[in-house]
């Protein structure tokens, strides 16, 4: 994975899997962001709709949802932590401490978070600049403690403590945020804003209310236990061919934790009454189940690029969406803004014809995708924050 070149010039080189994943990873993020209309949430009345239409609105819902939902994120999440190994190695390799320079890196990502904030309440980049303050923390211990540390941040700690404190004490409530206020006022800007209006309210109101959301739903610990797995991945050298046997050994431990917590997520309300015990198991049991079917997804893209022939070619197509992940990312926030939002077009389209957009705007992406990685060796974004991170 290195090259025997003069110290100084020592680097890792680009893992092609890993920007297949990525463009896996924000292929599927468009598309259920388009049947979300970008966190808006507002379809047009389905009263009158043909019983075909009815059909397929729903199988793409929860198909997609099943498929991608909670996944494609953590896919991308894994990621993150990935390119901090590499980042971080390669400067270790030439004798220089990349920590300082990652904590500038992750202050550029809360900005360009923020910017794609104005305009997807939805985004995830910002929480990832909090979060991703771990891996400076954690990146110079020992592979063991970084596992088990990763699975503590699995395990959930918080609906871990809420369990316990809800069986020990009839009487105990679980403290929830109140973030109803910000996301009516969200909604507001959403659909009848101005484009000013809805920069102001996204910027503060849809901020709060979507860490709110990521803290009450687990994401902030399950973000933090991807980032160190992904550094892991990195340092190990999992990415690569000759180990993709490890991916086996992953595949069959995550088919056979899969299907018992899907089972158990779907009776849990069918046993538990007590609110207070049912939400953070919930919450717990959920994110180990797409956990577990997020790394078979991680899997079977790794067998298939590898050694699937055809397959691996059309995988392989996915990596100029890759390595332009960050600028298709942000600017599918945008995008997508404009045409569902009040102060752009305002589209009101059911499910079926949303994920249609959702297909043209990576189709597009992907078109200028190819033309860019031709001429440049970055994307604009990935440019323009690599030439950041270095001032």
């Amino acid at each position: 994975m290195t090259e025997t070149a003069p110290a100084a010039q020592k680097r890792h080189a680009r893992v092609d899997a890993a920007d297949v994943l990525r463009g896996f990873a924000v292929m599927a993020i468009i598309l259920l962001h388009s049947i979300e209309h970008f966190n808006f949430y507002s379809f047009p009345d389905t009263a009158g709709q043909s019983q075909w239409l009815n059909f397929t609105d729903k199988a793409i819902w929860d198909g997609l949802f099943f498929l991608f939902g909670g996944k494609a994120y953590a896919i991308f999440a894994l990621l993150f932590g990935f390119s901090f190994f590499i980042q971080h190695d390669n400067q270790r390799m030439r004798g220089k401490d990349f920590r300082a320079r990652f904590c500038w890196r992750l202050f550029l990502l809360f900005v360009i978070g923020n910017i794609n904030a104005c305009f997807f309440t939805g985004e995830v980049l910002v929480l990832y600049s909090l979060v991703g303050f771990v891996l400076v923390l954690t990146c110079r211990l020992p592979d063991r403690p970084l596992l088990w540390l990763a699975a503590v941040c699995m395990l959930q700690p918080v609906c871990l403590w809420q369990i316990a404190n809800a069986v020990a004490d009839p009487s105990y409530e679980i403290a929830h945020i109140n973030s109803a206020p910000f996301w009516r006022a969200t909604m507001q800007a959403q659909s009848s804003g101005t484009f000013m209006e809805m920069l102001r309210v996204n910027i503060w109101e849809g901020q709060l209310a979507s860490l709110a959301w990521a803290w009450e739903n687990g994401r902030v610990f399950q973000t933090a236990g991807l980032f160190i797995l992904g550094m892991l991945i990195g340092r190990n050298g999992w990415f690569r061919r000759e180990y993709l046997d490890r991916w086996s050994r992953v595949l069959a431990l995550s088919l056979v934790c899969f299907f018992p917590l899907y089972g158990l997520n779907g009776m849990l309300r069918d046993y538990i009454s007590n609110p207070n015990i049912l939400e953070p198991l919930g919450i717990l049991v959920s994110s180990l189940m797409k956990l577990c079917f997020m790394f078979m997804l991680v899997s079977g893209i790794l067998f298939g690029y590898y050694r699937a022939g055809r397959l691996s070619r059309i995988l392989g197509a996915l990596i100029p969406y890759g390595k332009l992940s960050m600028t298709n990312y942000v600017t599918q926030g945008i995008i997508g803004s404009f045409l569902f939002y009040h102060w752009g077009l305002f589209l009101r389209m059911g499910i079926t014809a949303s994920v249609f957009v959702g297909v043209a705007i990576f189709v597009v992406q992907y078109m200028l995708c190819r033309f860019w990685v031709g001429r440049h060796k970055h994307g604009p974004l990935e440019y323009l924050w690599k030439k950041a991170t270095w001032i």
